[in-house]
């Protein structure tokens, strides 16, 4: 993790707290799609409504998980506090970029043309 080796000087920091994450945002994503697609809140608005809701959601569970994973890994809670502040901006955009794209991709038409 980039930030993590910029703001504590320390590449070995940002290694270890780069592959934590790999793996804690890897179970804490599948759990909050899971959780999403119970709902029913994507009748109520539109799609780009939807994208913006759930990309605060995660964003709200994936800082969390980026400041409790740093200060443990740190013994920071100000350095875990600093990384979660940069990444709440940073990786909400790519969300919800990678929201949109997703949603866009025709799964579809694709395994249609592919098998034809």
């Amino acid at each position: 993790m980039i930030w993590g080796w910029v703001l504590s000087g320390d590449w070995t920091f940002g290694m270890a707290i780069g592959a934590s994450e790999m793996l804690s945002k890897l179970v804490l994503y599948y759990l909050h799609d899971r959780l999403w697609h119970k709902t029913e809140i994507s009748g109520r608005w539109s799609i780009q409504t939807v994208h913006v809701i759930k990309t605060i959601t995660w964003r709200i569970l994936g800082t969390f998980d980026t400041v409790m994973l740093s200060w443990y890994i740190s013994g920071s809670l100000k350095l875990g506090l600093q990384l979660g502040g940069i990444e709440i901006i940073t990786k909400m955009v790519l969300y919800y970029l990678h929201e949109r794209i997703w949603y866009r991709i025709k799964w579809n038409s694709q395994a249609q043309s592919v098998s034809a």
